[in-house]
């Protein structure tokens, strides 16, 4: 099978990616360290945080599996869409029923969002550039 060509990620993208994912992970944590809620709540959120980046990766990662021709079972890709959906619906239900203004319910959600986009870009970035290393072995050899 032709391996399709991928080029190098620019410096620039791989550290607004690395950067976004930073950005959107800390403020999302010191939103949690700073909030006036009690701790099984902050732990929720936190581990809704955790659970998302998570299955956001596991998506990309079968997404670009199966773009590149590995194989991937309908149920791990079923699996992985579904834990996001679910992260997505976890954070947006537990916010509906917070006691927290509305703002910092928008807060939540944007770093929440930020963060899975970023680690999407990250785990994208992280396999376009072994690709291209492998790549560059393989002529270089």
């Amino acid at each position: 099978m032709e391996q399709k060509q991928i080029g190098q990620p620019s410096a620039a993208f791989i550290g607004a990616s690395w950067m976004a994912l930073i950005i959107g992970v800390t403020a999302f944590i010191i939103g949690l360290w700073n909030a006036e809620m009690e701790l099984n709540e902050k732990g929720y959120y936190f581990t809704v945080l955790m659970f998302g980046l998570f299955s956001a990766i596991s998506v990309q990662k079968a997404v670009r599996d199966q773009m590149e021709g590995i194989p991937v079972t309908n149920l791990y890709y079923g699996i992985s869409w579904f834990a996001t959906v679910l992260a997505i619906i976890l954070l947006t239900v537990g916010l509906w029923n917070a006691t927290l203004t509305k703002s910092e319910k928008g807060f939540y959600a944007m770093a929440f969002t930020l963060s899975l986009f970023a680690a999407i870009a990250v785990q994208k970035n992280t396999r376009d550039m072994k690709l291209f290393e492998q790549n560059n072995e393989h002529l270089h050899s």
